[in-house]
């Protein structure tokens, strides 16, 4: 499983002893997606119990078909993901290829319209999906390809198969991590070659962007723009930090020097984590965890 030369490595895997192959009909199965990464987890709907967790990096690869390609052996290959019979899939897809409308302004059918005002899209191969955010009443609209959508429909016909949109799981994420607090952080999620700023108030979205990354000076760049836009004080305003980043990360130590009021966000109170886990750090895969809470309007 981590052959480099079929095109994907597994950096981390984490099982932990309560996983039962016997009880897949309990686990909801948590899949997110990008052109250059993958992770999986599987949550026991019991106890929210989070029971198996990885972590992929793939190759650079140059089209659409070769991603899909490389994504049908490495299911091939698991141990798990063939199988069909979950409680529920939910797949993750990681594009810029999203737009977020108020649920109050949002028509089924005008969907491609509103997708239309920031990406092109190619009807003959893309498919048009939505997802909502319940706790702000707005909706996702996004692409995905149609080859890849059509795939995880047969795979997981015999289950609940939702697929979302990044975006809205880290909204989700971090609408619920700042449930009661007093103060407006800009919340900061890091990934790989792209960087994601959230800003909630009171329960309201103020402020959600992402932006692509191609040299380490763009993160700071970027937060520096937001915070400016924003008038948040790079001083004393707080930024609350998640993602592909060490505490102890020279890249780190820099940013720092730059804003100066800098945390970790922590792991979601609404997940169980055994012992295992402690090896993955709190702030890690904050949006692989989002996933979960993004629930059928």
């Amino acid at each position: 499983m981590q052959s480099t030369a079929q095109g994907f490595k597994l950096i981390k895997k984490i099982k932990d002893d309560r996983f039962d192959e016997e009880k897949l009909h309990q686990y909801e199965l948590l899949i997110q997606l990008g052109i250059r990464d993958l992770q999986l987890a599987i949550v026991d709907t019991q106890d929210s119990r989070l029971l198996f967790f990885e972590d992929y990096v793939l190759g650079d690869l140059s089209s659409h078909q070769e991603l899909f390609d490389l994504f049908k052996v490495l299911f091939d290959s698991h141990p798990v993901l063939q199988a069909g019979f979950w409680k529920e899939v939910r797949v993750s897809i990681k594009n810029t290829k999203f737009a977020q409308v108020p649920g109050a302004l949002f028509l089924e059918e005008a969907a491609l319209e509103y997708l239309q005002f920031n990406a092109q899209v190619d009807s003959a191969r893309e498919e048009v999906l939505t997802c909502r955010n319940l706790q702000i009443d707005a909706v996702t609209v996004f692409a995905v390809q149609k080859d890849l959508y059509d795939w995880f429909k047969k795979l997981y016909a015999n289950t609940t198969l939702r697929v979302v949109h990044q975006s809205a799981a880290l909204i989700e994420g971090v609408l619920n991590f700042a449930n009661g607090k007093e103060k407006t952080p800009l919340y900061v999620y890091v990934d790989r070659f792209k960087l994601h700023i959230v800003v909630v108030q009171k329960g309201k979205l103020l402020y959600y962007n992402q932006f692509l990354i191609k040299q380490f000076s763009d993160y700071v760049k970027y937060i520096m723009l937001v915070m400016k836009g924003l008038s948040f004080d790079q001083n004393t305003s707080e930024v609350v930090l998640w993602g592909y980043i060490g505490k102890n990360s020279p890249h780190y130590q820099e940013f720092v020097k730059y804003i100066r009021n800098v945390s970790f966000g922590e792991r979601p109170a609404y997940l169980k984590f055994g012992y295992l886990f402690d090896e993955v750090q709190e702030h890690h895969f904050f949006d692989l965890y989002s996933t979960h809470l993004l629930r059928k309007e």
